[in-house]
């Protein structure tokens, strides 16, 4: 990779930096003028202006650390332990005037950096997947084929990766295809079925794991993939003491017209061609806290946003954690589940 495609200038805003970190894949930039290394931007430093309400589109030198970490050239040899000390996956090699002569990234297959979390995870894998028919004419959603492997296992397995052993599998619609499946595959983990007598929806089915789950879990629909550290996520919880935590996409989306605005007086107050909109929205991933499964009632339909609201309504703390665009997989429309397995080719 060209060094300069972790270079940013000062132009660049802050939804232009979420790009640039989805294409680096090590989740810091560099704010330089021509090669002289001038701050630092990591995910951590967006998510953290994202949640005090920072405008998409401010300029990155609103966000960017500038006592940003650098080793240099002298140093060089010093880089894999200095990243491993303070957790960070690339590290800028400067001469004496700052100039950015080489970047050292973190072996992508060392395990070091990556901290593993062992939560149980519920998978909602009950619904009849009507947005992919035909798809799902013959096959339950969470069998769907993603390439090799159905999406339910895509999902179980990265949730292992990051360290993962618990799992609970919400069925109900061709359940007995979906248990007859996992039952013939060689598992390093356990799966527990949760078998639903009547549909209850995205949360009305974690009323049936009372008595099962006594620790904050993760909670994810069967038709996505986040890709992020999930340890970060589940830490980023626990220190907020948030009741639930959602996990948001940003999602931009271009509007194919030119927009009009109209005055009061009938006149063309303002015109915009082709407005690209910005917003965040839910993926289906959450870290619950486990009161919320005993506080459910028993057989109610009912699903988890209804349940968010719910508890938002009580004041409890519920909270965000927002990644980009480039790190939510949904299948649950044709076309994006083309996309979903075209990235997972490369990711796996």
């Amino acid at each position: 990779m060209d060094i300069k495609d972790y270079f940013v200038n000062e132009e660049c805003t802050v939804i232009d930096a979420m790009e640039a970190l989805d294409k680096v894949a090590k989740k810091v930039l560099f704010l330089c003028d021509g090669l002289k290394l001038i701050a630092a931007i990591t995910d951590g430093d967006i998510r953290r202006w994202i949640l005090r309400k920072g405008d998409l589109y401010a300029k990155i030198k609103e966000v960017a650390n500038f006592n940003p970490k650098f080793l240099y050239e002298e140093k060089k040899e010093k880089a894999i332990e200095y990243m491993k000390k303070h957790s960070i996956e690339a590290i800028p090699i400067c001469d004496h005037q700052m100039n950015i002569l080489s970047v050292v990234r973190w072996n992508d297959d060392a395990t070091e950096l990556k901290k593993y979390l062992d939560v149980p995870v519920v998978v909602m894998a009950g619904g009849l997947g009507t947005r992919l028919y035909p798809y799902t004419k013959i096959l339950p959603k969470p069998l769907i084929p993603i390439g090799e492997i159905p999406i339910a296992e895509h999902i179980l397995n990265r949730f292992y990766m990051n360290g993962c052993h618990d799992f609970y599998l919400v069925i109900n619609h061709k359940k007995n295809m979906i248990k007859a499946y996992f039952n013939e595959i060689i598992k390093k983990y356990d799966l527990t079925y949760i078998e639903e007598e009547e549909p209850l929806g995205t949360g009305g089915g974690l009323s049936l794991l009372k008595g099962k789950i006594e620790s904050t879990f993760i909670l994810s629909n069967c038709d996505i993939i986040i890709l992020e550290d999930y340890s970060k996520i589940y830490k980023y919880h626990i220190k907020e003491k948030n009741k639930i935590t959602m996990v948001c996409s940003l999602k931009k989306f271009k509007i194919p017209y030119g927009v009009v605005e109209i005055g009061e007086n009938g006149m063309i107050e303002s015109m915009k061609e082709k407005p690209e909109l910005s917003f965040f929205t839910n993926t289906g991933m959450y870290i619950v806290d486990a009161s919320i499964i005993e506080e459910l009632d028993d057989h109610q339909f009912i699903g988890f946003p209804d349940i968010i609201q719910r508890y938002k309504e009580l004041g409890e703390k519920i909270g965000v954690y927002p990644i980009s665009e480039n790190s939510w997989l949904d299948m649950g429309q044709l076309d994006e589940m083309e996309e979903m397995k075209r990235r997972l080719e490369f990711d796996v």
